[in-house]
């Protein structure tokens, strides 16, 4: 049976949760690949809204088992607060499985991670602050703390104490902040172990046995491709592969295991944080768009920055990500707009830009060349077929398929679960 990746297609915040809503009870498996709780989507079932940071959506859908695989950093305070604030609220919670391989965040790598921003003043990349890029670098300089590591108590200590060897005197010496102490982050630690071993796994044992079984397997990145650390919008982006790519490395299946790759992306743009953003509005169209699709961090509150669609940006995520399927989100924002644009390419110092530049430079002075298309003011927010939807609306979905190079298998007309539109089945 298939593995289905989904992944973001513009810089995050697409409403991910929406395509895994459409799979709906047909998912065996929902696992989290890369990132942390640096990011967060929203899901609504009924009348109840759900804010997720570093719990996979699938953990709302019964008989689903969640899985946070290798490739994640795990807050483990932050992931028991989430777990607790569900079962306060009657879900169950008991089938999450956490890679015994998956790293962990400590205080110290949140402690970095905010003073190393405020010391790059003018040149801060945006980061939440939540430890995730420190956490990833020792990731890489063979230095991390592992799951695995908080069952043996000798081992956590040895490798605390070779972190905040070198980390202590970055801290006092350059930072002027005091030194961390080792038995505080052991002990804080450990605090967690006997409450976090039933969850932890071989998850890519796990995960290959289920694909064995027949199952279906979903997996789903975080953040988007263009804040991916290799293809996206570097240095402004976030410290993993949230590409498709990342779903093979950040959770222990063969690339051939994929069968699908559903991109997200959003009727129009958004970001949040530093960085290029050739479409960005700062005008009261930015401001309908941030109002109207209540564009406001899930994780941070952060306002976003908003802009029109981008139509280079989803055919370079397109091609990245092998892209089959798109499910385009918020499309009822749109309604009321009598002349919608769309950037169908850029101008760079008077040369046209058909595609995404290879140069940041040019990305960052990119200007939008766009075409308009005509708007509606229905209410959509009823439709549940392609029909139902007003010309205009069909005509728009039509274009943007034609300019993003994949089909767009679904569209999203409302925040509800059940708001959707199903022209393609994302699965058979």
């Amino acid at each position: 049976m298939p593995a289905i990746v989904i992944i973001g297609a513009q810089w995050g915040d697409e409403g991910k949760g929406k395509a895994t809503d459409v799979l709906g009870s047909r998912i065996d498996y929902v696992v989290k690949f890369n990132g942390g709780n640096n990011a967060g989507h929203t899901v609504v079932v009924g009348d109840e809204k759900y804010a997720l940071h570093l719990l996979p959506s699938g953990i709302l859908t019964e008989g689903v088992t969640p899985v946070i695989a290798n490739g994640v950093v795990v807050d483990i305070e932050v992931l028991f607060e989430e777990l607790d604030a569900l079962i306060a609220r009657g879900v169950d919670v008991t089938r999450l499985k956490v890679s015994s391989n998956a790293h962990v965040i400590t205080s110290y790598h949140r402690t970095i991670d905010k003073v190393t921003e405020r010391f790059l003043g003018k040149r801060q990349i945006g980061t939440t602050g939540r430890g995730i890029g420190p956490t990833y670098a020792d990731k890489i300089n063979r230095v991390g703390i592992r799951i695995q590591d908080l069952f043996d108590e000798n081992i956590l200590r040895q490798k605390v104490e070779g972190a905040l060897d070198q980390k202590n005197h970055l801290l006092v010496k350059v930072y002027n902040r005091r030194a961390i102490g080792v038995d505080e982050v052991v002990d804080q630690l450990l605090a967690y172990a006997e409450r976090l071993r039933p969850m932890v796994v071989d998850s890519s044992l796990l995960l290959n046995q289920a694909l064995e079984e027949g199952k279906y397997v979903l997996f789903e990145g975080g953040q988007a491709t263009m804040l991916d650390v290799d293809h996206g919008t570097y240095p402004f982006v976030t410290s993993s592969n949230s590409t498709a790519g990342g779903a093979a490395t950040g959770s222990g299946i063969g690339p051939n295991r994929i069968d699908r790759v559903i991109g997200i992306v959003k009727a129009y743009t958004t970001r949040v944080g530093a960085g290029p953003f050739p479409t960005e509005l700062f005008d009261e169209w930015g401001e309908f768009l941030r109002e109207r699709g209540f564009e406001f961090g899930t994780t941070t509150g952060r306002p976003r920055r908003t802009g029109w669609y981008d139509a280079p940006v989803a055919r370079y995520t397109a091609r990245i990500n092998g892209v089959t399927d798109f499910v385009l989100t918020k499309l009822d924002t749109l309604t009321g707009i009598e002349r919608i644009p769309v950037a169908v390419a850029y101008d760079v110092d008077g040369v046209r830009h058909d595609e995404v530049p290879a140069s940041q430079s040019d990305f960052h002075h990119a200007k939008p060349i766009y075409e308009e298309f005509p708007g509606w003011t229905e209410d959509i927010s009823g439709a549940r077929s392609f029909e139902d939807l007003p010309k205009n609306a069909q005509d728009y979905v039509l274009a943007l398929e034609r300019l993003s190079g994949a089909r767009i298998s679904a569209i999203g007309v409302g925040p509800a679960r059940d708001q959707i539109v199903v022209r393609h089945d994302l699965i058979d």
